[in-house]
């Protein structure tokens, strides 16, 4: 396993506990779906869905907001000599999904 694929799983069990533990969304519940980092290290692309969905906006802000904060108490756990910029983005799978479950179940209601 590479160097990077190791780090991203690592990053991203700690992103999970440090974003349930340290952001608090009302009413919301956020999980981290992936984390790439860049091959030189300096970003990391963390891609996070919300339930529900439609606070993915106020979310992203918090998150966004909350970034230096969590990178420190991440950065104390797994001792790296520079933690990557953590750069979010919403993470629409489920939507996308849920969209794609409807469209089948509604051809299959057509056929019978």
């Amino acid at each position: 396993m590479a160097k990077t694929e190791r780090l991203n799983g690592l990053i991203l069990e700690e992103l999970a506990q440090a974003v349930n533990r340290e952001v608090s969304i009302p009413g919301a519940l956020v999980t981290i779906s992936f984390v790439e980092c860049s091959q030189d290290l300096k970003s990391a692309r963390v891609a996070f869905s919300v339930l529900p969905d439609h606070l993915a906006g106020s979310a992203l802000r918090k998150l966004t907001a909350s970034s230096g904060q969590i990178a420190n108490l991440i950065n104390k756990r797994i001792k790296l000599r520079k933690f990557p910029h953590l750069v979010w983005e919403f993470d629409a799978t489920e939507r996308e999904a849920e969209k794609l479950e409807k469209l089948i179940a509604g051809i299959d209601g057509q056929e019978e």
